[in-house]
């Protein structure tokens, strides 16, 4: 009569018997990998949290200069707008899950020259904050943008202030305006011509 088979497996080509001391060895090695693993990706979790903390109080320049996703973008945006204590804790772990394949350089770049950016730099921001909201809201400024910047793509530029104009429009009376896609393209190709212009466009657009 043949004896019963051990129940085990193999590792690096040896038997290993369930039950045994090896297997309970290699069993409480694998648990603290895992252990490692879990408390790793509990870190990561942490940090990304706490940098979409910080990326709600980073200012309008700053943001939009970011190449975010715009699930991202819609995220912080609502986590902005909610007060409910729990909501709010539910928002900022799915703006960490959010998060997780970005590199998270360029945000930790720009909260880092929020805290201590250089005065031109701030200066050009705003700049570009202000032709963008003129552009928007006037149409004659567009005439003015591409006097200064002839060579601003300005099919490209209409197109986009025509999106940016309709994404404004409240869904629903009384709701507050949103700012989409387009709103964020126009500032980022305003800042990056005026970047470009070596000292064209730094002038502040006047006011009709």
């Amino acid at each position: 009569m043949s004896r019963k088979p051990k129940k085990g497996y193999f590792v690096r080509g040896q038997f290993v018997a369930e039950g045994s001391e090896l297997d309970l060895e290699l069993k409480r090695e694998l648990k603290g990998t895992d252990e490692a693993s879990r408390t790793d990706l509990k870190r990561e979790s942490d940090e990304l949290q706490k940098l979409g903390t910080e990326l709600l109080g980073l200012r309008a320049g700053l943001f939009d200069a970011l190449p975010l996703d715009e699930k991202l973008v819609d995220a912080v945006a609502e986590a902005k707008r909610i007060t409910n204590f729990e909501g709010k804790r539910r928002q900022m772990q799915f703006i960490g899950k959010l998060m997780r394949p970005l590199d998270p350089e360029p945000i930790r770049e720009a909260i880092n020259e929020q805290l201590n950016g250089s005065a031109d730099l701030t200066l050009a921001l705003h700049l570009a904050e202000q032709w963008r909201d003129k552009l928007i809201a006037d149409d004659a400024a567009l005439g003015e943008w591409l006097q200064e910047h002839p060579g601003t793509d300005s099919q490209q530029l209409r197109a986009l202030v025509r999106q940016a104009r309709k994404d404004a429009k409240p869904e629903k009376p009384g709701e507050a305006q949103r700012h989409g896609k387009a709103y964020r393209e126009i500032f980022q190709l305003v800042r990056q011509a005026m970047a470009e212009g070596s000292g064209q466009g730094n002038e502040e657009p006047q006011d009709e």
